[in-house]
């Protein structure tokens, strides 16, 4: 067989059409190539992940594509706690929150992950009990908690003075990556007030930052519902990210279409999906509320 090929290479040699066939293989390759990478887009990034992001299955490595800020809910926080990801068979990254400010402590693992001195706060808000030097199940989880008595809190003047030093020493003196800002329960939106598509239009990642959040809501609307993706999906629904065209409109009929195409994404209705393409659509809100815990900010106005 090789020697055939040879024979095959040296008259194409000869001939003087070997440049031209070369040519013409990578072209046909590379066409072969970008088809296919068109037609998996959907298929390969379908945001199926169990909450996690590049660094979900193991601590920081500095070899890593650095994640934009993200906004976290307590729920999602606590997947963080560094015990081992059953779908990946490695360790989950460890991050904890002080006064709503999420740090990737991984590197830290001997303190914060299983077993260790600190475990109890790993996925958690931890900023009062870190300033009462607390292990109580009480001080976790109160961001409202983490300012002074006299401005509503429950620290006094010296455990404030105490957080801000634990602060310093997380982002300056360990420099644990910042990873996001935890928004509080008591902070959500309401998941059954009503949306209007005006201001779905303007929740595109370039609107106002909230109080206390790490980046800009992402409104993601499907099935009458409306999900904030800014909660972990930034990398897949923000700006010049594959997903971008589903923020900011009722993108029901592009997910269950699976389609990229700017006029399904424009397009609201539903009506005329086959049985197939509904379970479609029912598998990315399954996805969106379960696997990857986007918090539902409200209901889209009929």
């Amino acid at each position: 067989m090789s020697s055939v090929l040879a024979q095959v290479w040296e008259s194409l040699k000869t001939s003087g059409y070997l440049g031209y066939t070369a040519i013409l293989i990578c072209a046909l390759v590379g066409y072969a190539w970008t088809n296919s990478q068109q037609d998996s887009t959907l298929t390969k990034n379908q945001d199926t992940t169990n909450g996690t992001n590049a660094t979900s299955t193991g601590g920081s490595d500095s070899d890593d594509e650095v994640e934009p800020p993200r906004n976290f809910t307590s729920k999602q926080l606590l997947h963080y706690d560094g015990t081992q990801c059953p779908k990946f068979e490695e360790p989950k990254p460890v991050y904890l929150s002080v006064a709503g400010k999420v740090f990737d402590v991984s590197s830290g693992r001997e303190f914060y992950g299983p077993g260790a001195s600190y475990e109890l706060f790993a996925g958690h808000e931890c900023g009062v009990a870190l300033a009462k030097m607390s292990f109580e199940d009480t001080h976790l989880d109160d961001i409202a908690g983490c300012k002074m008595t006299t401005d509503g809190g429950k620290l006094n003047y010296s455990e404030k003075d105490a957080l801000d030093n634990w602060l310093t020493k997380f982002e300056h003196f360990k420099c644990y990556p910042v990873v996001g800002a935890l928004i509080a329960d008591g902070d959500m939106d309401d998941p059954d007030r009503i949306i209007t598509k005006e201001e779905l239009v303007k929740n595109n990642g370039t609107g106002v930052l909230p109080k206390g959040y790490a980046t800009a809501p992402l409104y993601v609307g499907a099935k009458g519902r409306v999900f904030d993706v800014s909660f972990g999906g930034v990398t897949f629904y923000g700006e010049g990210c594959p997903y971008h065209m589903f923020v900011g409109v009722d993108a029901s009929r592009a997910l269950a279409l699976m389609s990229l195409d700017k006029a399904d994404a424009s397009n609201p209705d539903i009506s005329d999906l086959n049985e197939r393409q509904t379970k479609t659509l029912n598998d990315w809100v399954t996805t969106f509320e379960e696997r990857k815990m986007y918090p539902v900010v409200g209901r889209l106005e009929e």
